[in-house]
């Protein structure tokens, strides 16, 4: 998720281990405490492209680094707040506030190492990296809790806005089954045979869904709204098979490859050629130049070998994105 929801809901958390203990010092660690994992951003700005985007969610989301950092960083708690918070209870919530932010991410598209070593990425795709109606009701507890100093109301606040959040992420988990049934029901009506189908929420809503859907030849792309009156309609994107073969001996490919869970697509625009990572969408969808949300233009470098980098995003880019999504949440 984003990072100010990270920094709300690591402040939640550091509340609801520590608060009777720390009082508003819980902000203060829970804000910290919410967005180290992310820090692998960070390192990823020093690193390329592809390794930047490989490392994300990988070893500092994981239990197995949780469980050797906890106790370091509750030491260090218990040391500067050693007349308020023991070190058993400062490691717990250390653990505790890193935890909840990975679970969190685990609702998300992206996918997350949580066993990391092992290499699979665990992905529920229910929920946007930035939605206000999980967000809100945490903040509005934690407003509410910053300005309150009697300890049981202030849990009370808390568990209310726990609640909340919890029961919208419970409901985005519902909503997506809703959806996935009648991607299958549109998908069999429409005598398709695929391999593979994910769906996955599009920006800031719960209520506009896209589909990715895998076939021998290519794939299939398409959006439902839970307010569409008209069936849902499938676009095809062909596999460039022969392009790949360009590709295959490219290490930035072959980690591409990875990454994209094998949701790709290699294509040539303006006499250059791309990798596209399909699980994020399309930011336009004209026929002639569609434009994918995470695109890599493959550089050649030498013979058979070629370097990836991201093709940016422009602001015009989201803002038409933005546009287009909340003119289509209406319906077809």
């Amino acid at each position: 998720m984003d990072s100010f929801t990270q920094i709300v809901l690591g402040i939640a958390t550091a509340e609801l281990v520590a608060g009777k203990k720390l009082k508003n010092k819980t902000f203060l660690y829970g804000a910290v405490l919410g967005t180290l994992p992310d820090l692998d951003i960070v390192i990823g700005k020093f690193l390329s492209d592809v390794d930047g985007v490989a490392i994300h969610r990988g070893l500092s989301h994981s239990l197995f680094f949780f469980g050797f950092l906890s106790p370091v960083l509750g030491w260090l708690i218990s040391k500067i707040e050693k007349d308020k918070i023991n070190f058993k209870k400062a490691s717990l919530l250390a653990f505790w506030c890193l935890t909840t932010h990975v679970f969190l991410d685990l609702f998300t598209s992206w996918g997350t190492q949580i066993l990391w070593p092992h290499d699979y990425r665990f992905a529920l795709k229910t929920i946007f990296v930035i939605d206000p109606l999980y967000t809100i009701p945490l903040l509005i507890s934690l407003i509410l809790i910053w300005r309150n100093k009697d300890h049981i109301k202030r849990r009370k606040f808390l568990i209310r806005g726990l609640i909340m959040s919890s029961s919208y992420l419970l409901l985005t988990c519902i909503l997506k089954l809703c959806a996935l049934n009648q991607f299958e029901k549109a998908l069999e009506s429409q005598k398709i045979n695929y391999k593979e189908l994910i769906v996955k929420p599009t920006a800031f809503n719960s209520i506009l869904w896209n589909a990715n859907i895998s076939t021998t030849e290519g794939y299939y792309l398409a959006d439902y709204s839970f307010f569409d009156s008209q069936p849902i309609r499938f676009k095809f994107y062909p596999k460039n098979k022969k392009l790949e073969e360009i590709l295959v001996n490219s290490f930035d490919f072959q980690k591409l490859k990875k990454i994209s869970e094998g949701w790709y697509l290699v294509n040539i625009q303006n006499q250059r050629l791309y990798f596209n990572d399909l699980r994020f969408g399309l930011l336009n969808d004209t026929p002639e130049n569609p434009q994918f949300a995470f695109s890599y233009q493959m550089i050649p470098i030498s013979d058979g070998m070629f370097w990836a980098k991201e093709v940016p995003k422009a602001k015009r880019d989201g803002k038409a994105l933005l546009q287009k999504i909340f003119t289509r949440i209406k319906g077809n």
